[in-house]
């Protein structure tokens, strides 16, 4: 563990914010965790101390902020429990936190006069077959023991924080907390640009970016394309990303709908691949059961294209507000695939979703947020 920066800032009689994510290292999660430390460090820094608490310094670049690193923390469940309910607390009494963040679900054990945790997972509220748990043994675990890890400590946070307001309903069922703060993730869309392919001959093409998780749902998308082809309509195809080789789950979908000659295995792609797709492709089509947002939504409605989502809460509130969008039954692959014909012949089958107004305590961005805890 590095403390030279850390032991440094903590010359300064300032009060003191830990900002803490040791387990975070997915590209959704990071984004969010850099964004709260520079709006952090540029609206507070005069007033607060901060330090991160990461697992790779080089991954921040954020000034105003000192860090200590933990690189061996995600090596494993039990190192990081370790971390959480142990090592924490021997942090907190070193360093005497005035407010705490954790900014990765579990809510260590530390003393802090104000403690907050961001909770990204929702894979508590996910009913698992047993069928796909032998295929995603890992994230069915993840629906077994996250509600458990959720529980501990989570009534001694002032602000439990998620995305949205279907998750804080969630929370305040499961948990029977009052204290859940609604704050929707600040997207910086400029860098996808809208940049738009022009569109020639060919078929109709319906993308879906995401990596095959078993709560992901490609099936029925692949099962509408095949009653597409049934049915002799041949003017379309589905883009996926995924390939077998990329997990257990996903050979076996190859394996179940690869003779579909309508379907592009696109394999895992990085970023900026998956922008210029959606330059090119005509239409998203997200099918998704579990989200705690859906990235693609609001990054595909920036090209105002239009978007086949599945008819759940999580969508309709990603989709709030914008004009080219149709629901379907994520179970119902005959009616997707009646509705993915229709939007193959240009039909008008895509109206406005209705704004939706998120109850308080509810913020928009880090900056709403860190008003809202910091006073």
């Amino acid at each position: 563990m590095s403390t030279a920066d850390a032991e440094a800032a903590c010359k300064d009689q300032k009060p003191l914010i830990v900002v803490s994510g040791v387990n975070v290292r997915e590209v959704g999660a990071l984004s969010i965790f850099r964004d709260a430390l520079s709006v952090l460090a540029q609206q507070y820094a005069n007033r607060y101390r901060i330090m991160a608490l990461v697992k790779d310094r080089r991954l921040f670049d954020v000034a105003g902020v000192a860090y200590l690193e933990f690189p061996h923390i995600s090596r494993s469940w039990l190192s990081r429990i370790r971390f959480e309910y142990w090592s924490a607390r021997k942090i907190s009494d070193q360093w005497k936190p005035w407010f705490w963040l954790s900014i990765h679900d579990t809510t260590p054990n530390v003393r802090a006069e104000i403690r907050a945790v961001y909770c990204h997972n929702a894979s508590p509220f996910y009913r698992m077959k047993p069928a796909e748990f032998m295929l995603d043994r890992r994230f069915g675990m993840f629906t077994l023991f996250y509600q458990y890890l959720y529980r501990i400590n989570i009534h001694a946070n002032q602000y439990v924080i998620v995305q949205q307001e279907w998750m804080r309903k969630e929370f305040e069922r499961l948990f029977g907390i009052k204290n859940v703060v609604v704050a929707h993730p600040e997207l910086y869309l400029e860098s996808v640009g809208g940049v738009q392919q022009e569109r020639g001959a060919g078929p109709y093409r319906f993308f879906y970016p995401m990596f095959p998780r078993t709560y992901k749902n490609p099936e029925v998308a692949l099962h509408a394309a095949r009653v597409l082809k049934r049915r002799g309509f041949h003017d379309f195809e589905l883009w996926l990303t995924f390939d077998s080789k990329t997990n257990r789950y996903a050979a076996s979908v190859v394996e179940e709908f690869g003779n579909l000659n309508c379907v592009r295995w696109l394999g895992v792609l990085p970023r900026e691949r998956v922008y210029e797709l959606y330059g090119e492709a005509d239409c998203l089509l997200f099918p998704s059961r579990l989200e705690t947002w859906g990235l693609p939504i609001s990054e595909f409605r920036s090209f105002g294209k239009p978007i086949l989502a599945a008819d759940l809460p999580y969508a309709h509130e990603t989709a709030s507000g914008y004009e080219r969008v149709s629901f379907f039954d994520p179970k119902d692959a005959e009616a997707l695939a009646e509705m993915m014909m229709r939007a193959a012949k240009r039909e008008p089958i895509f109206e406005k979703v209705p704004e939706i107004e998120i109850a308080a305590p509810f913020s928009r961005n880090w900056s709403e947020l860190w008003r809202m805890m910091l006073g």
